[in-house]
Order: structure tokens, then sequence, then C-alpha cells
């Protein structure tokens, strides 16, 4: 079965409006973390707050970097969170369970931390956001809130009001794919195009329809118009509507996929100037994706609440606890699964398209960090921004994209966690 990523946590999958989202210039230096209210003077304190798989992964990065001296660990189930202080076994990390839907609660474990790193489900990032500005603490997160979605600006002048940095959208897609996006538009000398596609070749025996991530989230995501960028203006398609076989690099190989929404489409043409035509393309299996249009056609997307014999549920929700959880199968599935971002522009008077990509085991994934693929790919994507932060190089304060980010360190990071960078230059 051919999956796809938004994030674990995050369920936002609604129809989209063209963001109006101001750009920034981006410098780089030294940050010394001047609001730090550590126990000792220069002690620098990180909160991860959400620990499923992806917070995890991200979690494992920081607590290795040798600048952070505290790590805590936050979430309403504290089962996951444990299980990794314990298999790290460092003095730095500790847990503490926190009810994220509780303005106080976040207010109350922010207190002394320098970053944030939100990885909660999407109905509860937003209040993490508004508290990081509230407390001053330096924020990240794997996508963009509600909020952000709809309106950039206001988010954005909250963090310059306090102060803070807050980098958005940093997981696998997006994020990887955004900073893929901005690495090989900087070796053409104009820009006109740019898709990202994502893949997965993953498969549990005799299992057939499961996911890496939240079921709500890949239910939402193949049943909402799918979004294109078009001459200046975002526009829609029916879902799954468009059906392509794409022809991965190996091991990969050709699968059949389709364009949804995603939030490339919207930030790539926004912070990558001269581009005319982005979207993304996820693959999909061909039996899943009768199965999704089925459902869209019943209702069983939905989440106005049904009566049935008394109880008041939503069918999405019936839905997705019909299928497994992403922390049951993380160590069942077998395959590889990734992204490719696709830049094509003029280098040199000639038409050119430069082919990034990176691809992660899943049964590695599992056996190195207790996550699948997609898991580990997130959890990385966000880890590093982070560790730019804490390393000083991101001065700017506001509400920052990963195109705003160096994508030459970015790149380099990541194949200093062990996932390879491939690029591919081919004359059209």
């Amino acid at each position: 079965m051919h999956l796809l990523y938004y994030m674990l946590h995050s369920g936002r999958r609604l129809n989209r409006k063209v963001l109006a989202v101001p750009a920034f210039s981006f410098s780089k230096g030294t940050s010394t973390f001047a609001h730090l209210t550590g126990p000792e003077a220069g002690t620098l304190r990180i909160v991860q707050l959400g620990c499923g798989i992806t917070g995890l992964v991200c979690a494992e990065h920081l607590a290795n970097h040798p600048k952070v001296d505290e790590l805590v660990l936050g979430d309403f189930n504290t089962e996951g969170a444990q299980a990794l202080a314990n298999r790290l076994k460092l003095d730095k990390i500790s847990v503490e369970k926190v009810d994220c839907s509780d303005p106080k609660a976040i207010k109350r474990i922010l207190k002394g931390c320098d970053i944030v790193v939100n990885s909660v489900p999407w109905d509860l990032m937003s209040e993490v956001q508004r508290q990081a500005a509230k407390t001053g603490t330096d924020y990240v997160d794997f996508c963009m809130t509600i909020e952000a979605l709809h309106d950039f600006a206001p988010i954005d002048k909250m963090c310059k009001d306090a102060g803070i940095t807050a980098l958005t959208s940093n997981g696998l897609e997006p994020g990887i794919s955004d900073t893929f996006a901005k690495f090989a538009a900087n070796q053409l000398d104009s820009v006109e195009e740019a898709h990202v596609i994502d893949g997965d070749n993953g498969f549990i025996p005799g299992m057939e329809y499961w996911s890496t991530w939240s079921p709500v989230d890949w239910i939402e995501e193949v049943t909402i118009p799918a979004a294109v960028f078009k001459n200046g203006k975002i526009e829609y398609i029916p879902p799954l509507h468009e059906r392509e076989v794409y022809n991965f690099p190996p091991p990969l190989g050709p699968l059949p996929v389709y364009k949804t929404v995603h939030d490339e489409t919207f930030l790539i043409p926004r912070y990558i100037k001269g581009i005319k035509y982005s979207d993304f393309r996820i693959g999909i299996d061909d039996n899943f994706a009768a199965i999704a249009r089925t459902v869209r056609k019943l209702g069983l997307h939905t989440k106005e609440l049904v009566d049935v014999k008394g109880v008041k549920v939503r069918p999405l929700d019936l839905l997705a606890a019909l299928m497994p959880r992403p922390s049951e199968i993380a160590g069942k599935i077998k395959g590889q699964g990734g992204t490719v971002v696709e830049m094509i522009g003029i280098k040199n008077g000639k038409r050119t398209k430069i082919r990034v990509w990176t691809y992660a085991d899943h049964e590695e994934a599992y056996r190195k960090h207790g996550a699948n693929a997609t898991g580990f790919l997130v959890g990385t994507g966000g880890a590093i921004p982070t560790e730019m932060l804490v390393d000083g190089l991101i001065k700017e304060k506001g509400l920052l994209v990963p195109e705003q980010l160096d994508s030459q360190d970015f790149v380099t990071r990541l194949e200093s966690k062990g996932l390879k960078v491939n690029v591919e230059i081919t004359r059209l």
C-alpha cells in the first residue's frame, strides 16, 4: 500500500486559501538566547510537546546535541516519552505529563524554557504557539497552525512583538521538501516550475489498509479538493482526480500518484521567485484510492455528528478508529519511503530540471528509533531547524518558513543524520 505523509498529529487537511504571507530576509549570526531563565546561566532548556512517533524522533536528535542541557518530554500520555528516556539514559532528559488543552498547563511547562518544539494534535497547536509568545519562548513546529494557514501576518506580528523566533512547517512535507526546493532553485539561474512528489512502497504482510501516520489525516487528505498553483493563483481540482504513474528513483520505481493539498503548493511560489506552476503529488495505492472515493460518496469522511442507536459519533472518527494506530504497526512495515522535489528552470541559457530526493527504510527506522520511515523523516526534518536555532544560526524574529533558512546547511546536517541527499541534473 503506497501511503503519504502530512504529519503524525496535525490532522489539518481542509480546503485552503492562498496564504497572505509576507517576505522576510534571512540572516545568519550568533544568538545568545537572551531570555534564558534556566537554573544556571547559559543553560539551554528545550521542551518537546507531543511525544508521538515524530516528536520522539526529534527529541532523540536534540537529546544528543551537546548544547542542549535540559530536554523535557511533555505529553498527556507519557508512555512513549518514558520509553525513550529509559532507552537513552541521559540525565538531561525528564518526562512530564501535561494536558495541552489547558493553557495554564502549557504556560507552566514553558516556564524557564528556551525553545518549545510543538508536535501536538492540530487542534491544540495554536494554543502552544500563543503560550510560546506569552512566555518569550522560541518555537518550532512541523506544520502550520490553523490560524497561519488562513492569515500568516497576525501570527508573524505576535511572534515579532514577543521577540521570539518561530520556525513553522518543519517536517518532511512540508519541511525537507521545501528546503530541497530552495536548494535546487539556488543552482538555477531562474525557476519556473516546482513539483513535490511523495512516494512509499511500504507494505505489511497480511494487512491491506493502514497508514504510517494519523488515519484521520490520511482520510482527510484523500477526500478534499487538491490544490495547484498556476499563473499567480491557487486553483482547486476534485480529490483523486488526476492520476499518473511517476517513475521514482530506485528503489521505489514507478508508482501511481495523485495531486492533493499540501503546504508546499502555497509556500514555494511565495518564497521562491519566478514560480509559475507548483503542485504536490502523493503515491496512493489504486485500491485505496477506489475506497477513498466510496468513503467520500457515502459521507464517511465528514465531521458532523450522526446518531447511531442513541450514540453521537463523527463518521470520520469511526472510520479512523477501524484503522490501526501508527505506533501499533511501526515494527511491521517493510519497504522505503521519502520525498522527491523537481525544480525546472533555466541554467546557462538552457531549460534544466534539477531533481533532489531522500529516502528512509521502514525497518531500519524502527530498529534504530522505534519509528517508521515517515516518522523518522518528519522528526529529523523538525530537529534540524531546531539545532540551527540552538547553534545561533537564526537571528530573525517572527514566523519563518523552511524556504527562508540556509538550505546548504540544512542538507549538510540532514546527511550527517544518515539520510543521503541525491541530486540529478537533466537538460530538457
